[in-house]
């Protein structure tokens, strides 16, 4: 069940609403003036639709446009009343339709909605005449036929409402005739009917009436005094035809200029004369003001020399009896340095190169003065500091100058501010500001933030393979400082494996590079500008090939292609620690990727045989026993410390014998039976005698040599291996070892075996690393040896 303030949200919400689109038109009402205070002018809250309590709930208020607020607005009714009396030839002066405008201010929510009232017009005003009497001179001569304009009467109401007719009072002497100005106004024109006659009637009054529009009409009346006036026979005569007058430009207002005269010999008012302007231009009316009495001239304008440097004024002397006479007044105006000069620009170069050469024209500009002598004469400077000069040719002209040349590096752009100062007592000025934009030059090659990039990338990546970017930047501007990337070639290598894109300089690896082939390798980069000739730079890009764990160890002994049968032979009386084999491998990959371990993997008898875990050196566990079979076979497991890890697996064959002629004899019968073919097994068992002997020659003579170069150098270096063994930079192989052979007495077989290693000593469980414990152990085994 909706609560009473949701309901209260809905209502207002869906009168907001409403309002809005009432809002969107304007309210439109009439009055007629002159109501009452407090008159009823509309229903606001009818016309818009919404309750009157909603009113003063959103704080509605009426805003008159101007300071006068001319109606009120009661919130609990919502009816619109006149604050006071409306006069509308008060408010609205001179205007045939009078309309007031009015807002409407809701401020929760906010809105204004636009509203107006016309004030109709009443009949409430009459016409009225200037004056209660008019008096006309008229001279007994006039002839019949004469018109004599008469004063309007004002009406201040408008339409219907304002003045329409004239009329005038029963004479024998005079007909009004209503005649209409071009503005639509009317007056009326006295006609002589009937020439006058002083000696007969010196004066005759008349009534004129004005008659408005109106229901009911409403009139005003004046008096027409016609004075018949004696004839007149004499004209003024002034004191001289020209007067000639010097007035400063800078004349205060109502400054007497001159004052002309003029005397008429007649009496009365046919002597009396007076003054008005005729054939004078409308400026010089603005400029002067005659006093139709005195003659008085005075200044009523402000004069300006630069505008017209004389004024020529005719003057009428008329007396009483309307003759007149003429003469005339003129002024020469003075200057005074009122005018600042000014600046006028006629050629602009808005961009000049900055390799232009001193002395080159950037602008030409003349400079005036429209005060004269000194007050006109005029000089121009500018700012020191710049690299710019000011040199005058003629009628006033300048040219702005480079001094030096610019740098648009240094200074895009210039503001350059001129000023033209002129010579008068009150020295004037005037600026005039140029721009002048220094346009680019190729100038600036690109400069590479550092002159050797060294970036790393990991072996077998994909190919295309962003790995960084060079960045050159170029002073200049425009295609001048767009800077292009591309590699540069060398004569007799092959292409590079990097791309450079030319726009953004960012360097990608063309195809998959392999650590144990190229470690590093270097190119040049070129950043060349759009100039044209172009402007360019190089810079050093090194790649260096990170290893990744992407090779297995490679057993260099026992051979992978060795016989199984042709295996190691161990005696039985063999002691702990005896030292059977030893299995050599080799990583291509480096550093941790080339740390091997060896382990066994699966043997014949589990717990008679150890392999070191680093030195992969193959031991006998404990001491022979007679259940112990007499062949053995080793899987040894090397592995490297990669991620994730590589192995490989090698197999050892050996042979358990109580003496090695026997061994021989036992294995060449064993081998008899297994085969059917002696001869031919026998052959092959030879065979691979001959090969171990010969591997193992090879061997001991290349490990003796090692060690000599061992001991030499005081430096670990590996045997030549094959390629892949070849290229690790840390192998698993240590240093050569050297065997004692000794051979048996009494045994027409000559046996050989292997002993224990006398050099060099690397302890099972201590990598080579271990330098200090290495040591103290190969202390103590070499004793061991000796007591055995």
């Amino acid at each position: 069940r909706p609560s009473r303030g949701s309901k209260r949200q809905v209502i207002l919400f869906i009168l907001c609403v409403c309002v809005c689109q009432n809002g969107a038109e304007t309210l439109r009402y009439s009055l007629a003036e002159e109501m009452e205070r407090d008159s009823f002018v509309a229903n606001i809250a009818n016309d818009l639709g919404v309750a009157p309590s909603q009113l003063a709930a959103r704080k509605a208020r009426i805003v008159s446009e101007g300071n006068e607020q001319l109606f009120r607005l009661n919130q609990n009714t919502g009816v619109l009343t006149v604050k006071e009396l409306l006069d509308r030839e008060e408010i609205c002066p001179q205007s045939d339709t009078c309309t007031l405008f009015f807002k409407i201010f809701f401020e929760n929510p906010l809105q204004l909605i636009r509203g107006e009232v016309e004030v109709r017009d009443v009949n409430d005003n009459s016409p009225v005449f200037p004056e209660k009497e008019m008096v006309l001179e008229i001279l007994e001569t006039a002839p019949p036929g004469s018109r004599f304009p008469l004063e309007s009467a004002q009406d201040k109401d408008v339409g219907s409402n304002s003045l329409q007719n004239y009329s005038l009072g029963a004479n024998s002497h005079f007909s009004l005739d209503l005649r209409t100005k071009k503005g639509g106004a009317k007056y009326a024109e006295l006609i002589l009917e009937q020439q006058l006659d002083r000696e007969e009637q010196p004066e005759l009054n008349l009534f004129l009436i004005a008659t408005d529009g109106g229901s009911p009409p409403r009139s005003g009346t004046a008096q027409v005094r016609i004075v018949v006036m004696d004839a007149n026979d004499n004209t003024p005569v002034f004191g001289q035809e020209i007067y000639e007058v010097r007035l400063a430009e800078n004349s205060p207002q109502e400054q007497l200029v001159v004052r002309v005269a003029a005397v008429d010999p007649d009496e009365g008012s046919n002597g009396k004369v007076r003054y008005t302007f005729t054939q004078t231009s409308e400026r010089s009316r603005q400029l002067f003001k005659l006093n139709p009495a005195s003659g008085e001239i005075r200044v009523v304008g402000n004069l300006d020399f630069e505008e017209a440097k004389s004024h020529e004024m005719m003057v009428k002397a008329t007396d009483s009896g309307g003759l007149s006479a003429h003469c005339k007044v003129q002024v020469e105006v003075l200057d005074v340095n009122d005018n600042a000069p000014e600046i006028v620009l006629t050629s602009l170069t808005a961009s000049i190169p900055e390799d232009a050469q001193p002395r080159t024209v950037v602008a030409l500009f003349s400079v005036r003065d429209r005060d004269s002598g000194d007050n006109g004469r005029m000089e121009c400077s500018i700012d020191r500091d710049l690299p710019f000069s000011l040199n005058p040719t003629f009628d006033n002209y300048y040219e702005l100058r480079t001094n030096v040349a610019l740098d648009r590096e240094r200074m895009a752009e210039y503001n350059i501010t001129i000023t033209a100062m002129d010579w008068g007592t009150t020295r004037l000025s005037s600026q005039e500001s140029i721009f002048v934009q220094v346009s680019d030059v190729n100038d600036n090659p690109p400069q590479f933030t550092q002159e050797v990039y060294t970036m790393s990338v990991t072996e077998n990546n994909s190919p295309m393979l962003r790995i960084g970017s060079v960045n050159a930047t170029d002073t200049d501007a425009g295609k001048n400082a767009h800077v292009n990337y591309t590699l540069v070639r060398q004569e007799g290598k092959e292409q590079p494996d990097v791309s450079v894109n030319s726009e953004s300089g960012d360097v990608y690896i063309l195809r998959p590079l392999d650590y144990e082939e190229v470690r590093a390798f270097e190119v040049e980069v070129r950043a060349a500008d759009g100039g044209s000739p172009p402007l360019s730079t190089r810079a050093v890009l090194r790649v260096v090939v990170q290893d990744e764990n992407d090779n297995a160890p490679v057993v260099l002994h026992p051979p992978p292609d060795s016989s199984a049968v042709a295996g190691e032979l161990v005696p039985r009386w063999a002691r702990v620690g005896y030292l059977v084999a030893k299995v050599v491998a080799v990583d291509a990959d480096a550093g941790q990727n080339a740390w091997l371990s060896y382990e066994l993997a699966k043997a014949t008898e589990p717990g008679l045989f150890h392999v070191g875990l680093h030195s992969g050196e193959v031991r006998t566990v404990r001491a022979m026993a007679e259940r112990d079979a007499p062949r053995q076979r080793l899987v040894v497991l090397v592995q490297d410390h990669g991620q994730p890890p590589r192995s490989t697996t090698t197999t050892l064959s050996i042979a358990l014998v109580d003496g090695f002629s026997d061994a021989h004899l036992r294995l060449s019968e064993e081998a008899s039976a297994a085969d059917p073919d002696g001869p031919l097994t026998l052959y092959l068992i030879a065979c691979l005698a001959c090969i171990s002997a010969v591997f193992l020659a090879t061997a001991v003579a290349v490990v003796v040599v090692k060690v000599w170069r061992a001991r030499r150098s005081e430096a670990e270096t590996l045997p030549t291996f094959p390629k892949a063994a070849t290229e690790s930079t840390t192998g698993s192989l240590p240093r050569s070892y050297m065997y004692d052979v000794c051979f048996t007495a009494g045994t027409i077989n000559s046996e050989f075996q292997f002993l224990r290693p006398l050099f060099p000593c690397f302890p099972a469980g201590l990598p080579p690393s271990q330098g200090n414990q290495r040591s103290s152990a190969c202390s103590q085994e070499v004793a061991k040896l000796g007591e055995e």
